[in-house]
């Protein structure tokens, strides 16, 4: 598509380049203080940044459309047709009551134990380290144990499954390297999905199970199972990892918010939503315009175009939140978009929730501060946003 004819504000700003990726902050700031809807020339689409206009976006599925993908790039939306974050009403909520059977609360509860038991001992592990990597020693521990627990996979193809995993977001980026590495990294998870499904070598009472479970039953296709399983594993794993391994560092470099949260854990809920606030794993999503579409300052969004609905720029927007790039356990602005809004809002966060909350917890009975010990490497992604490698230390209560 080329430059709409209406009036829309335009950039130049690359927002798939390495320096916006590793610190996209600021030219989310220009972006928002251009308009609640801005043309990206670099990629032919819009960008909507602002809290009030991405909160609309998220709750107006007839006019912003998940069900034509949410990549900048054919390639990953054919892949990702039946994947539930793909989908818009009513098949969306068809196919998301298989997701609560799994991932409700009432089938939570069983699994809260084993969260505050993993916490726990990753905590003391943490300590008897002294020093450990944020990413891989303490942010991988609880969502590949408890998540690969819930979907039942089976045990020798767990470690594989974690590597294809990472990176596999890149393939909803414009069309580049990176994006074709991801989509490669795509074409080999959905590969082994499908072998796992094929040959039903899954953990009886899993969610995996539970999907294969219904497509014998004629309830979804093969296909349908498989996507719906690619999903899960993609944002179940990258997501939390990263938000977990932020969450680290964010107190590692506020003291005083750590020392806040020691005196009283019961904030660790609550730290947890400010992390994802103010870090967002998922940064942004594109959606397809369905129709003209009016923004809060009166600038369109032209039908047939697609719109990047950022989440993470909304989530800093000085417009919604006081002191917006201050971690700040006990804000009182609670509501973010970091687990989304509306018909898409977080099938797993409850689980998401749990896990941060007992990490964090469970940490600040252990550990007086974090400490930085060498250089973070953050990670170059087109859709999420995190750490490669964390290098830290812990300090003993």
């Amino acid at each position: 598509m080329t430059r709409p004819s209406n009036n829309l504000p335009v950039s130049n700003i690359d927002l798939y380049g390495d320096e916006a990726l590793s610190n996209p902050f600021e030219a989310y700031r220009q972006l928002r203080d251009l308009g609640s809807a801005v043309w990206l020339e670099r990629v032919d689409a819009c960008f909507i940044g602002r809290y009030v206009d991405v909160q609309a976006a998220l709750g107006d599925w007839e006019s912003f459309s998940s069900a034509h993908g949410i990549g900048l790039n054919p390639i990953m939306n054919e892949a990702w047709r039946e994947a539930l974050i793909c989908t818009d009403p009513p098949v969306h909520a068809e196919r998301r009551k298989l997701f609560a059977a799994a991932l409700g609360p009432s089938a939570l509860k069983p699994v809260a134990v084993s969260i505050e038991r993993r916490a726990n001992e990753l905590a003391d592990r943490l300590l008897a380290m002294g020093t450990f990597d944020g990413v891989a020693d303490l942010a991988c521990d609880l969502p590949v144990n408890i998540v690969m627990d819930l979907i039942g996979w089976p045990d020798d193809i767990r470690p594989g499954l974690l590597k294809v995993a990472e990176g596999a977001w890149n393939g909803a980026g414009p069309m580049g390297a990176r994006t074709e590495a991801g989509l490669a990294t795509i074409q080999s998870l959905m590969a082994m999905i499908a072998e796992i499904y094929d040959s039903n070598r899954v953990m009886p009472g899993g969610y995996a199970a539970q999907m294969i479970a219904a497509s014998h039953r004629g309830e979804i296709d093969r296909e349908t199972a498989i996507g719906l399983l690619l999903g899960y594993v993609v944002a179940a794993f990258e997501t939390t990892i990263s938000a977990a391994a932020s969450g680290a560092w964010l107190f590692a470099t506020n003291p005083g918010e750590w020392n806040k949260l020691r005196a009283n854990p019961s904030l660790a809920a609550s730290a947890a939503n400010e992390i994802v606030r103010m870090e967002t794993p998922l940064q942004k999503f594109a959606r397809y315009v369905v129709r003209d579409t009016t923004m809060s300052d009166g600038s369109i969004v032209p039908a047939q175009s697609r719109a990047i609905v950022a989440y993470a720029s909304a989530n800093r927007d000085e417009r919604r939140f006081a002191e917006p790039d201050r971690f700040w356990i006990d804000r009182r602005e609670r509501q973010n978009l970091g687990f989304g809004y509306g018909t898409h809002n977080c099938a797993g966060q409850g689980l998401a929730r749990m896990e941060l909350t007992a990490i964090f917890q469970a940490l600040a009975a252990r550990i007086a501060r974090f400490e930085l010990a060498d250089e973070p490497v953050r990670i170059c992604n087109n859709i999420t946003y995190g750490f490669a490698s964390l290098p830290m230390r812990a300090v003993a209560v």
